[in-house]
């Protein structure tokens, strides 16, 4: 039997379990809600594999979690608007994703933190506000999300909201998430890989991440029809904010340690 302790390109047997376990448990929560993967996994990867590789492999990961959803709406993507905000998130996705690879380990923690604290208001005013996206609307939010999604983690729930303040809905807004998000996410990994953030640990552990997601999939599917999606909501929320004050907390005292 194998060392429990013995580490495996960076990683040991128990860290990858803990990872498994959580990321199986986000790729539930984002099935059931439509997002959620990228807010949660942050709270178990920062302590586990450090700040700095954290968005790396959720970006990593997002590339095998949104190839199967791609591959199934299939039919549902709205081509047009894949291309359309692709094109405009794209440079500023490869800014975000450099600017990122630059923090060091407490810059990096703290961004983390603050944005997932920030994501959470943010998400409820979006769905209170009713916004329509027009064309020259929709190309400074999708400039705006290139540039979050490049350098930070969970922040999914802004395309989906942008997909439905341009009109989107049922089926059509996952199939187009999954298609932009998939484009995205191999364009920051190779950002990361050229910069030295996708070690042989970062990518096991996406790896983990991306193929725990599929029978995920299928839990969630099962829950939906048995979970007040409100409840849900309201829980990752309040996991989600705490989650990021402790990871601003810690950034900041490591901070505090260096001056």
């Amino acid at each position: 039997m194998p060392n429990p302790d013995l580490p495996i390109i960076g990683v040991t047997l128990l860290q990858l379990l803990l990872v498994a376990t959580v990321g199986g448990l986000a790729a539930i929560m984002g099935g059931v809600t439509g997002y959620g993967t990228g807010l949660i996994l942050p709270l178990i990867l920062v302590p586990t594999i450090g700040a700095e590789a954290t968005v790396p492999v959720i970006g990593a990961a997002s590339i095998l979690n949104n190839a199967s959803r791609l591959y199934v709406f299939r039919q549902e993507i709205q081509w047009r608007l894949v291309g359309f905000i692709t094109l405009i998130a794209f440079p500023f996705c490869l800014a975000g994703a450099y600017f990122y690879s630059q923090l060091s380990g407490p810059w990096a923690t703290t961004l983390i933190g603050a944005m997932l604290m920030l994501l959470v208001p943010a998400k409820r005013f979006l769905k209170r506000s009713g916004l329509r996206l027009q064309s020259t609307s929709l190309g400074f939010a999708s400039a705006g999300f290139g540039l979050l999604v490049g350098g930070t983690a969970g922040s999914g729930i802004v395309l989906l909201s942008i997909l439905m303040a341009a009109g989107l809905g049922g089926r059509a807004v996952v199939a187009t998430d999954a298609t932009i998000t998939f484009l995205l996410g191999l364009a920051k990994t190779g950002v990361f890989q050229s910069t030295g953030l996708m070690t042989p640990a970062a990518w096991a552990m996406a790896l983990v991440i991306g193929l725990i997601a599929v029978p995920g999939a299928f839990i969630a599917k099962w829950l939906t029809e048995r979970m007040p999606v409100r409840i849900h909501d309201l829980i990752i929320e309040a996991m989600v904010f705490l989650g990021g004050g402790l990871l601003v907390w810690r950034g900041l005292s490591e901070l505090w340690l260096r001056t």
